[in-house]
């Protein structure tokens, strides 16, 4: 079984803060991922986000200082949760909500954190992942560089993201 963790980045103004109207707008730009990948407004992780969740919490950790708050802590998880209407269908996915000003606070902690004192700091804990220390480091990074892109682009157009967890 496949699960992601779906990002898309969009205008503020366009976003309704209800859970039917954003289940149903990410559904269709799940089903418009690669083209939406393309332009730069959407990515996703497969399975293993909270790897890349738990990679950038070794920021927190001595000798990998990352300043103003949690900044870490936004990338993955960061927003808030978009509740379900009563009634609504409990198969409905999970969206969360990062507005603006949190999708700059991820840029700016993604484009300024070293990849390299996150894994050192966090190698230990992750790297028996993936079949051993090299496939998990290239692997996180690969995620690393792809996030980073992705906030950096949401960020500049002052974007708010949208999360939706797809089974």
């Amino acid at each position: 079984m496949s699960i992601h963790l779906h990002f898309r980045a969009v205008a503020k103004s366009e976003v309704r803060d209800d859970h039917g109207w954003l289940a149903e707008f990410m559904g269709r730009a799940w089903g418009a991922h690669a083209a939406e990948v393309e332009a730069g407004i959407a990515t996703s992780v497969e399975k293993v986000w909270e790897f890349v969740d738990r990679l950038y919490a070794a920021a927190a950790r001595p000798g990998a200082h990352a300043e103003g708050g949690q900044p870490w802590a936004l990338p993955v998880y960061g927003g808030r949760p978009v509740p379900h209407r009563p009634g609504a269908d409990p198969s409905d996915p999970p969206l969360m909500l990062l507005e603006p000003p949190g999708v700059s606070q991820a840029a700016d902690f993604l484009g300024q954190v070293s990849f390299d004192a996150l894994w050192t700091a966090a190698r230990a804990e992750l790297g028996s992942g993936f079949g051993g220390a090299e496939p998990a480091r290239n692997f996180l990074l690969a995620q690393h560089r792809n996030l980073t892109a992705f906030y950096a682009r949401a960020a500049v157009s002052g974007h708010a993201v949208v999360k939706c967890v797809w089974a």
